[in-house]
């Protein structure tokens, strides 16, 4: 049921019980593998479908700072979580002035980094470039960049990012591969294209273009779905696991939280999702251990994000 804006109603209020007084399903801390850090929501760009809302204005998250992310690498080690892989997200991360030392300071250690980028003009600074050829030199295929390219046609593209992004994004991708930077890339699926034809396009545009992805690999590929507030989607009861044959540990939020920085705060906090980062109900605490505490799933996005995928809890 929804309300005149469009809204569900009754819906995703309670953290206990669903709408109809069902037990909620909640997710636990299963199986860490990667701790991602939003370096701020800054960006040179303004999307007209930004989940976090990113532009050259937002900072409602200000910049992570090297030595915040030092803290808590020395946490995840004092925990024991196991973590394979630390990922960097924005806002645009190259906007931040320390997301090469960032990264240096997670592959020392010996993790996997995953930066997600729009590869335009904060990565292409000739400092930025620099310190990443260090990386690369340094740690080879354990670092890899994520680029937002929307589309594999630029008229598709530059209608989300605005006019001329398609081209100034190949560029960074063309200097990534250049140089030998293991590279993925993250697109929508917000023009209803199947997904068969939208592989086949960037299959053709990676082979034009000579880039290493595997435009059939979904860990290489990604095709994002869009997140509609809007949208009326059903709440996950306990029950659903079974209807659905779906683990809890499947969940994103059983494997990763994500780290943030909010403006006038006076520390960072752990968030259980990379997906809601003003929600407030999905901030953990300070700390790893605060935030290892169970998830319940009480907001759209994790009903048609993260369990459903087009599935229905309909018996």
């Amino acid at each position: 049921m929804k309300d005149a804006s469009g809204a569900n109603v009754g819906k995703f209020v309670d953290p206990k019980v669903t709408a109809d007084g069902s037990a909620r399903a909640t997710v636990a801390l299963t199986k860490p593998e990667t701790l991602w850090f939003n370096t701020g929501t800054l960006c040179n760009i303004t999307c007209a479908n930004c989940y976090i809302e990113s532009s050259p204005d937002n900072d409602a998250l200000v910049y992570m700072t090297a030595d915040e992310v030092s803290g808590y690498l020395d946490q995840l080690a004092d925990r024991q979580w196991g973590v394979r892989e630390i990922g960097f997200t924005g806002g645009e991360p190259f906007m931040n002035p320390e997301m090469v030392e960032m990264a240096r300071r997670c592959l020392e250690r010996g993790y996997e980094v995953l930066i997600l980028t729009n590869a335009m003009r904060p990565m292409m600074r000739p400092k930025v470039r620099q310190g990443l050829m260090a990386l690369r030199a340094g740690y080879g295929d354990r670092l890899t960049l994520r680029v937002s390219l929307d589309h594999w046609r630029p008229s598709m593209h530059d209608q989300e990012r605005g006019t001329g992004t398609w081209e100034r994004t190949l560029e960074g991708m063309r200097w990534l591969r250049d140089n030998g930077f293991r590279m993925a890339v993250a697109a929508r699926t917000l023009w209803g294209e199947p997904e068969a034809e939208a592989r086949a396009g960037f299959a053709r545009l990676f082979a034009d273009e000579g880039l290493a992805i595997d435009a059939m690999n979904p860990g290489e590929t990604v095709l994002f779905p869009e997140m509609d507030m809007g949208a009326e989607v059903p709440e996950i009861t306990t029950a659903c696991w079974g209807i659905l044959n779906k683990r809890p540990d499947s969940v994103m939020c059983a494997s990763s939280r994500m780290v943030v920085k909010r403006r006038g705060a006076k520390a960072p906090a752990v968030l259980a999702c990379t997906l809601l980062p003003y929600d407030p109900q999905f901030e953990l605490g300070e700390t790893l251990a605060e935030a290892e505490r169970d998830v319940a799933l009480n907001h759209p996005h994790c009903a048609k994000f993260c369990v459903l995928g087009g599935a229905s809890c309909s018996a």
